[in-house]
């Protein structure tokens, strides 16, 4: 990823140019590919809403294939793998269970990362990270065939501080923090609460020697104070909320919304 951005006179000021410190955003196009499944017209497509997401200055692409294709299929993963070869400052995140069909889309693509999420074949959305050390057996060789491949593995993790070592150990690369909990508690007199338990995962995380992602649910009102208590988020995947505020305020805008909430995270005091 050498940071360049293709000369194109839509592409937003913001692609390209966020700052060392600051979080990256990942847009996940699933919603995308849930609406265009409901007819046979392929529209609207995922591959121009992500066009238009990273003109607007989305930092990546995440996407989700589930095994029942509900919402994206295995063409788009081929379709987006095959678009970011222009885009090559460009995140592409693939998530899901490796026990599935995440593996079979690693093998074949190659993202630079690939998410485990321990959810079950029809599960409604992810609502729990791995139990470490548990699932360690499991995860170890999974996590070693991506390295092998050249791929970074990053956890979906609850946030419980003992479980990073396990995480760790196990050779994983980054955490994802599932933030739903967070989400549900923000604006509530448990927001504080809840969030320093989010504090002290990223804390044990980066002790030793994780990086560290975050996801679920959050938005443009919970964003910032996320990323102002939690320390060391490298990059956000956001698809529900944003693809919805897409639907009122259109793509560009929206990125650009959810990078000026992220940017008002590290600003200095007095100038967010």
């Amino acid at each position: 990823m050498d940071g360049t951005t293709p000369m194109n006179p839509l592409i937003a000021p913001e692609a390209g140019h966020r700052g060392a410190a600051q979080t990256a955003l990942s847009v996940n196009l699933n919603k995308v590919a849930l609406l265009r499944n409901t007819r046979h017209l392929g529209i609207p497509s995922v591959t121009r809403a992500a066009t238009l997401v990273l003109e607007a200055g989305a930092d990546g692409i995440t996407l989700h294939p589930r095994p029942d294709e509900r919402h994206i299929r295995a063409h788009d993963v081929d379709d987006l793998a095959a678009l970011l070869q222009s885009w090559p400052q460009v995140e592409f995140n693939i998530e899901g269970n490796p026990l599935h069909n995440l593996m079979d889309c690693v093998r074949r693509v190659r993202p630079h990362q690939a998410t485990f999420v321990p959810d079950t074949v029809g599960q409604f959305t992810s609502d729990h990270g791995w139990n470490l050390p548990a699932d360690a057996n499991t995860l170890r060789p999974l996590i070693a065939e991506c390295h092998a491949l050249g791929v970074r593995v990053s956890l979906f993790m609850d946030p419980q501080p003992e479980a990073m070592a396990h995480a760790r150990a196990i050779g994983a690369d980054r955490v994802e923090l599932y933030t739903e909990a967070y989400a549900s508690a923000y604006g509530t007199p448990q927001e504080a609460e809840v969030r320093a338990r989010y504090t002290a995962a990223a804390q044990a995380a980066l002790a030793v020697g994780l990086e560290v992602n975050a996801g679920h649910d959050l938005n443009r009102d919970n964003l910032t104070a996320f990323l102002q208590h939690v320390p060391g988020v490298l990059e956000v995947s956001i698809g529900h909320a944003l693809i919805a505020d897409a639907l009122e305020l259109g793509y560009s805008e929206t990125v650009r919304a959810y990078q000026r909430c992220i940017r008002a995270a590290f600003a200095p005091e007095g100038l967010a």
